[in-house]
C-alpha cells in the first residue's frame, strides 16, 4: 500500500502543534524546515498505524508529494535516513514541457544517485491533446541516463553547428530513434540485451569518428566541405562507406543485421534451457 503525504493537504492539526513548538525554540527553524519535518512526520506516523492495523513493512511504500526541487531532496533524505519503508518519488505538480522534465531529472536525479528511492513517477501536465505515455518515457530516460536500467537503445547525436552543412544528421538520428521507439517491442520479445544498445549518429568529421567508435553502432555524416560519404562504424572499426541518397535506409539495414548477429534470441535461449533439462 503506497502512503502518500502532499504538502498541499498536510494535517494542519500536526503542522500547527509543530509550528507552535518551533516558535517556542531559542532558535526557531524557518517555516520551510518546519513543513518538511511534518511531512517526514505525517509519513511514518501513518506508516506505523498501517502496521498497527495488520500491513507488513515490506507491504508499505511511503509518498512525499512536494513541487518543489529542493524539497523532494530535502524530504526524501530526511525519509530515507529515519526509515525502511520503500519510497516512492515523484515531483507532484511539476509542470508543463521542459520545465516539467527538466525540474523531475534535476530532483530524482539527485536522491536516486544517493540511492535513495524504490518507485518513481514523473507527472507532467500535458499539452491540450497531448500524450500521456511521454511520462513514462521521461521517467524511463531519468533511468537509462544514469545506468541505473535500460529501456531502449540510446542514440548519440551531435547538437549541429557551423560545420554541419544542413539539417540532414538531426532528421536522421530522429528517423533512427523513431526506428528503434518503433522497434524495441518486437525486439525485445525476440531478443536478450538489445535495449543496452548504444548508437551515434554524428554530423561532421571532427567528433563522429571519435562517437562512433565508442558506439556498438554509429555513423559520421558530412559537414560542411566534407568529403559527401559517411563512414559507418561497428564495435569501433571502421565497417563501409556509405554515399549517395539511400544512407538512412541502408544504415537501419545495417542496424537490424547488427541487432540479429549480436544478441541472443529468446526462443534459443529457451530451447537450450529446455534440452539441458
Amino acid at each position: 500500500m503506497r502512503i502518500g503525504v502532499n504538502w498541499g493537504s498536510l494535517d494542519q492539526v500536526l503542522l500547527t502543534r509543530m509550528m507552535d513548538e518551533n516558535s517556542r525554540l531559542v532558535e526557531p527553524k524557518d517555516a520551510r524546515e518546519v513543513t518538511m519535518e511534518a511531512m517526514v512526520v505525517s509519513a511514518l506516523n501513518s506508516a506505523q498505524l498501517a502496521e498497527q492495523f495488520g500491513l507488513r513493512p515490506d507491504q508499505i511504500i511511503l509518498s512525499a508529494k512536494v513541487s518543489g526541487v529542493q524539497d523532494l531532496i530535502d524530504v526524501y533524505r530526511a525519509l530515507a535516513a529515519r526509515c525502511e519503508y520503500p519510497l516512492h518519488l515523484g515531483l507532484t505538480e511539476a509542470g508543463m514541457g521542459a520545465k516539467g522534465v527538466v525540474a523531475s531529472s534535476a530532483a530524482m536525479g539527485v536522491v536516486l544517485q544517493e540511492g535513495i528511492g524504490d518507485t518513481i513517477r514523473v507527472s507532467l501536465t500535458p499539452a491540450p491533446g497531448g500524450d500521456r505515455t511521454e511520462e513514462v518515457r521521461v521517467a524511463q530516460q531519468i533511468l537509462q541516463s544514469m545506468g541505473i536500467r535500460s529501456f531502449t537503445p540510446q542514440v548519440t547525436a551531435c547538437p549541429g553547428c557551423g560545420r554541419t552543412t544542413s539539417t540532414f544528421f538531426q532528421e536522421m538520428a530522429e528517423q533512427i530513434q523513431t526506428y528503434l521507439r518503433e522497434q524495441m517491442p518486437a525486439w525485445k520479445g525476440r531478443y536478450i540485451g538489445v535495449e543496452e544498445m548504444k548508437l551515434a549518429v554524428m554530423g561532421c568529421v571532427v567528433n563522429g569518428p571519435g562517437e562512433s567508435k565508442h558506439a556498438n553502432i554509429g555513423i559520421s555524416l558530412p559537414g560542411t566541405f566534407e568529403e559527401p560519404k559517411a563512414p559507418v562504424y561497428v564495435d569501433g572499426r571502421l565497417f563501409t562507406t556509405l554515399k549517395g541518397d539511400r544512407i538512412v535506409a541502408e544504415f537501419i539495414g545495417i542496424l537490424d543485421e547488427y541487432v540479429d548477429s549480436h544478441y541472443a534470441a529468446r526462443e534459443a535461449v529457451r530451447e537450450e534451457v529446455s534440452a539441458k533439462a
